[in-house]
């Protein structure tokens, strides 16, 4: 017995459905219908194509607006560590004066 021969009893049962399945996918359409098949295709990628645009615009104009806002934290930051930099420069200043003072 051929090696092969149980591998085919395995698949004989499904092989109908297979192919009852794929061959009207395969089966030569008119061409007006496939005109139209692709003119709808083409209408639907569109309309995708129009709202993912829609969306990649909104989502630039959050970004945009989140790097302003961290920009504006980044600029407040600086300020406040300039202000402790300098209060801490005169602290020690004040230290190093009050150690030769006495």
């Amino acid at each position: 017995m051929p090696a092969w021969l149980p591998v085919l009893k395995t698949v004989l049962p499904y092989l109908t459905t297979v192919v009852t399945t794929a061959v009207p996918a395969f089966t030569a359409k008119k061409d007006n219908e496939r005109i139209a098949e692709l003119q709808s295709a083409v209408k639907h990628n569109a309309e995708s194509i129009k709202v993912l645009a829609e969306q990649l615009q909104r989502t630039v104009q959050a970004l945009e607006t989140g790097a302003a806002s961290a920009e504006r934290a980044v600029r407040s930051a600086q300020r406040v560590s300039t202000v402790a930099l300098a209060v801490a420069a005169a602290a020690l200043l004040l230290a190093i004066m009050a150690l030769w003072a006495k």
